[in-house]
């Protein structure tokens, strides 16, 4: 299985809605923060609170792209998809989309993330495990 492409079903919560009961947008990024540590979980071995909490490495955010297609109400099923774009040296872009069961895209991200040592706060080169896990899922 390759963990280029990692999707998972999502239940839109009460929690991730404004008074409208429409997800309020910011939810989205936390709902794909919550797949990214998910899928990096399942990538490695050393999974991502032991890589940020014992290793001291950071996975920030560098560049981000939006944009919203269709509503989610609260109680929607549907799929959060992340997808590997591109692996660079020290860096990660990837494209993460909310789609409906029905398939209608709900929102999409392209978002890119650098790896960084936690004690310098510098861009550092992606760490051997993490680089050989996501090319070794390269089909």
């Amino acid at each position: 299985m390759s963990l280029l492409r990692f999707v998972q079903p999502h239940k839109i919560r009460f929690s991730e809605c404004d008074p409208a009961g429409i997800v309020f947008y910011p939810q989205y990024f936390v709902m794909f923060n919550n797949l990214f540590e998910d899928w990096f979980d399942e990538l490695t071995s050393i999974g991502y609170a032991n890589y940020i909490a014992k290793h001291r490495f950071g996975l920030p955010t560098v560049h981000l792209e939006a944009e919203f297609k269709a509503i989610s109400r609260m109680g929607d099923q549907v799929w959060l998809e992340l997808n590997v774009e591109q692996i660079g040296k020290k860096s990660l872009k990837l494209r993460q989309r909310c789609i409906s069961r029905e398939g209608e895209l709900r929102m999409s991200a392209v978002q890119t993330y650098v790896t960084t040592s936690l004690d310098t706060h510098q861009a550092i080169p992606i760490p051997d495990e993490l680089y050989y896990s996501l090319t070794k899922s390269i089909p």
